[in-house]
């Protein structure tokens, strides 16, 4: 049986589809499983055991994808995602009702107020596949020998996909300074596009150059050096996610998107590893500025959610 779940967005979005794929893998075991998504996520996906089909969001899927038996959609409502599954031949499509696709309307409706591990979740239970949305966890892989200095670093993440959800980066920096204070190491990450952004942070809070990571890793030293970490600071971003399915400590800075629909969710006893801040107010999270609410969030907020920390 070959079964493809649909899922070609960021880092984020296939982490907080981890609790869905884990389901389809015990529904179905023996089954050829794999997930269609960007080929850069294939360290995460292979942590996942699944296999893993280069895709575009929403462009057409490659012949690998075509004739499954079971094609799960995880990308999105539709309808542009469910024509992208139909256009596979898949003889069974699993994915949420919308009224231009026939062929969905049978099928669960929507909800814009759920959590966005808990959605697929029950997307699945409702077609019939058991599913628990808090079967985040992911093995942690071994952290390269040439960083084993920042076993039990803090690690800083300062990017974010838009500036909505970007604190302020002199803030960063005064945390990260608090932290080498305090006898910790501390590394600032971030794509290499955001490597100008991490070394202002590392200027200001006094780092070495060679703390700045950001450029400098793949996204397998990434999600290693987050597994290995002694606690996570970091925005809504994907690194947050690395952090709950690492089960690493974590502080979390939440603006315009409420942590009830992206924050870590996690079983009762890993809840204390997470401390989730945030003003109570949602708003665009694509905007062009960081949205008020997140510059409500204050250093000392963050040192003291640090300082609360398990460990």
């Amino acid at each position: 049986m070959r079964i493809l779940a649909l899922r070609a967005l960021g880092l984020g979005d296939l982490l907080t589809a981890v609790p869905a794929l884990r389901a389809l893998q015990d529904a179905y075991p023996g089954a050829e499983f794999a997930v269609a998504a960007p080929a850069a996520l294939r360290p995460l996906t292979d942590l996942a055991g699944c296999g893993l089909i280069d895709a575009a969001p929403l462009a057409p899927l490659p012949r690998a994808a075509n004739g499954a038996d079971l094609l799960v959609n995880l990308h999105g409502r539709g309808p542009q995602s469910h024509r992208v599954a139909l256009a596979t031949g898949a003889r069974r499509l699993i994915a949420f009702r919308h009224e231009e696709v026939p062929e969905t309307a049978a099928l669960p409706r929507w909800r814009d107020d759920e959590h966005e591990a808990a959605r697929w979740c029950r997307l699945l239970c409702e077609c019939g596949v058991p599913a628990d949305p808090l079967r985040l966890a992911l093995p942690a892989p071994p952290l390269p020998a040439a960083m084993a200095a920042l076993r039990g670093a803090t690690v800083v993440h300062p990017g974010a996909a838009s500036r909505a959800r970007r604190w302020p980066p002199g803030r960063f920096a005064l945390v990260a300074a608090q932290e080498r204070a305090a006898g910790r190491t501390v590394v600032v990450t971030g794509s290499r596009g955001e490597r100008a952004l991490a070394s202002e942070i590392a200027d200001r809070a006094g780092l070495p150059g060679a703390a700045v990571l950001a450029g400098r890793t793949t996204l397998a030293d990434l999600a290693a050096v987050v597994a290995h970490a002694g606690r996570v600071v970091c925005g809504d971003t994907g690194v947050a996610h690395l952090a709950t399915a690492f089960r690493r400590p974590s502080v979390l800075l939440f603006g315009p998107t409420s942590p009830a629909r992206w924050g870590p969710l996690v079983p009762p006893a890993d809840a204390s590893r997470h401390r989730v801040l945030w003003a109570g107010r949602s708003g665009d999270p694509h905007a062009s500025a960081p949205h008020d609410g997140l510059l409500e969030i204050q250093p000392g907020a963050v040192l003291a959610a640090l300082a609360a920390l398990p460990g």
